[in-house]
C-alpha cells in the first residue's frame, strides 16, 4: 500500500514540474519550426506562369488588359491566400554610355505592403518571335587552313572498330564537326585519297586547302592505302619496302612525310595507329589473319614508319613496341572543360590497351592531353612534330589508344580541344529581345 502511495506522489511531482515549465516556456511560431522559401515559391511561380509562354507573351503585350487581368487571376490562383505578391516587368534600355538600364513597364498586386518579411525571383521572358542561336567559328576562318577531310573510302576495310562500320562513323563525324570547319570533304576512295596525298584539291572550291589540314581516319587500326603504292606499281618505292616481315610500313612512312610536308593534323581515333593498310582491290586474296580481307599487316612498325616520315629521317625498318595496356584512364580536365563548352559529353573514363609512349627520337610535342597520363605512357594525346631549328610545328598526329569500340565524341572533342574555335551566341539581354520578369511575395496573417 505504501508503495503505491510513493508512485502516485513522483507522478504528481512529475506532472506538476511539467505544467510549471510549460507555462514559462515560449514556443517558436510554425513559421520559424517550418518556414515557407518564397524565393523557391516564387521562381515555381514564374516558371509555372510561362509554361505555355502566358508569361512571355504577357510581358511583351504590357497595353493588353484582358490578357494581364487573365495573368493576375492566375497569378492569385498559383499562389496560397496568405501570400501577397507584387509583379513587375521590365524592358533592358542603354543610358547611351554602354551601363544598361532597366525601365518598368508594368506592374500588378494584390496588396498595398508585403509584410515585414519578404523575397524576389527573377525571370527573363523571351519574345515569340526571336530566335536565339550558338553560332560556332570556323576554323581556319581567320588563318591558314580550316578544311577537314574524312576517309570514307568504299574500297578499303576498316579494324578494332567493332559494332561500326568506316562509314557509319564517318558520317557521325561529318554532323558533329563540319559546322566548325571551312570546309569538310568526304574522302570516298582511295583514289581521292591519292590526289590528297599528291597536294591536289579534291572538290576544287576555293575554300578547300590541302595545307594545314585535318584528317581523320575513321577505319581504326587499318588505314586505306592507294593502289599505287601496291608492290610492283609504278609508286611501289613509296609503299613497299622488301625484304621484311611487314613490307608496307613504308606507305606509313610515305603518310608521314605528307603531314610534315603539308602540316596536316592526322587523326586516328582507336587502337593502334597505322597497324594494317587496306585496299579491298589489290588485297582482295589476302586478310589480316582474323578473316577480314582486303588488307595486310604493318604490325607495330606502322607507326614507327610515320614517325620517321613526321621527322624527315631516313627510312628504316623498325618493328619494335611503342604501346601499353594501362588499363581505365580518365579525361585530362582541360578536356572535361571544353566538354561542358561545345556541349559534347562521352564518358570520362575509358578503357586503354594501346597507350603510345613514343615522345623521345622523333621531335615530337604534347600539344594537348587528351586523356591523363599513366607513367610514360599517353592513352591519347595530340602530338606536335616541332623543327628544332623555328620552333614552328610542321604536322601533327591524335593517337588515341583506345580499346576498340571508337565514341568519335572523343575524337570531336579531342580537335576541338586543340583548336579551341569560338561560340557565339545571341545576347539574351539585347534590345527588345527579352523582357526582366520580378515576381516579390511576402506573408501576411496567421502566425
Amino acid at each position: 500500500m505504501m508503495r503505491s502511495v510513493e508512485i502516485i506522489l513522483v507522478i504528481i511531482i512529475i506532472a506538476g514540474a511539467f505544467i510549471v515549465a510549460s507555462s514559462f516556456a515560449v514556443l517558436p511560431w510554425p513559421r520559424q519550426v517550418s518556414p515557407l522559401n518564397l524565393r523557391r515559391l516564387s521562381l515555381t511561380t514564374l516558371q509555372t506562369l510561362d509554361s505555355n509562354h502566358e508569361l512571355s507573351r504577357a510581358a511583351f503585350e504590357t497595353g493588353n488588359s484582358t490578357l494581364w487581368s487573365e495573368l493576375q487571376m492566375a497569378l492569385s490562383a498559383s499562389l496560397p491566400p496568405n501570400v501577397v505578391y507584387n509583379l513587375t516587368v521590365y524592358q533592358l534600355s542603354s543610358s547611351g554610355s554602354g551601363v544598361s538600364l532597366y525601365n518598368s513597364l508594368a506592374s500588378i498586386s494584390n496588396a498595398e505592403s508585403l509584410g515585414v518579411s519578404s523575397d524576389t525571383s527573377t525571370y527573363f521572358a523571351a519574345s515569340t518571335n526571336m530566335t536565339f542561336e550558338v553560332v560556332p567559328e570556323k576554323i581556319g576562318e581567320h588563318g591558314s587552313g580550316g578544311t577537314l577531310y574524312i576517309l570514307n573510302c568504299s574500297d578499303a576495310n576498316g579494324w578494332w572498330i567493332t559494332g561500326y562500320t568506316s562509314f557509319s562513323l564517318a558520317e557521325d563525324l561529318y554532323k558533329l564537326l563540319s559546322p566548325y570547319f571551312v570546309k569538310t570533304i568526304m574522302v570516298q576512295s582511295t583514289v581521292q585519297l591519292r590526289q590528297l596525298i599528291d597536294g591536289i584539291k579534291i572538290s576544287g572550291a576555293p575554300e578547300e586547302s590541302v595545307e594545314n589540314a585535318v584528317i581523320i581516319n575513321t577505319f581504326g587500326e587499318s588505314v586505306p592505302m592507294p593502289e599505287e603504292y601496291y608492290q610492283g606499281n609504278s609508286r611501289s618505292s613509296e609503299g613497299y619496302y622488301s625484304g621484311v616481315d611487314y613490307p608496307y610500313t613504308r606507305y606509313c612512312y610515305t603518310l608521314g612525310q605528307k603531314t610534315r610536308e603539308h602540316n596536316w593534323t592526322w587523326a586516328s581515333i582507336v587502337g593502334y595507329p597505322f597497324y594494317y593498310v587496306s585496299n579491298t582491290g589489290v588485297f582482295a586474296n589476302e586478310q589480316n589473319n582474323w578473316g577480314i580481307y582486303g588488307m595486310r599487316m604493318t604490325s607495330r612498325g606502322g607507326i614507327r614508319a610515320f614517325l620517321q616520315g613526321l621527322d624527315n629521317q631516313q627510312f628504316q625498318y623498325d618493328d619494335s613496341s611503342a604501346i601499353s595496356s594501362v588499363g581505365v584512364v580518365t579525361l585530362n580536365a582541360t578536356v572535361v572543360n571544353y566538354c561542358n563548352y561545345y556541349g559534347i559529353y562521352p564518358s570520362s573514363y575509358q578503357t586503354s590497351t594501346r597507350a603510345l609512349s613514343i615522345l623521345s627520337g622523333y621531335n615530337l610535342s604534347v600539344g594537348l592531353y587528351v586523356f591523363n597520363p599513366v607513367g610514360d605512357y599517353l592513352p591519347g594525346a595530340i602530338y606536335n612534330h616541332i623543327l628544332s631549328s623555328s620552333g614552328n610545328t610542321t604536322g601533327s598526329l591524335l593517337a588515341l589508344g583506345l580499346t576498340r569500340t571508337p565514341d568519335i565524341r572523343i575524337t570531336a572533342i579531342s580537335l576541338l580541344s586543340y583548336y579551341r574555335p569560338r561560340l557565339y551566341s545571341s545576347d539574351y539581354a539585347a534590345h527588345d529581345t527579352s523582357r526582366l520578369v520580378v515576381l516579390q511575395l511576402g506573408l501576411v496573417g496567421g502566425v
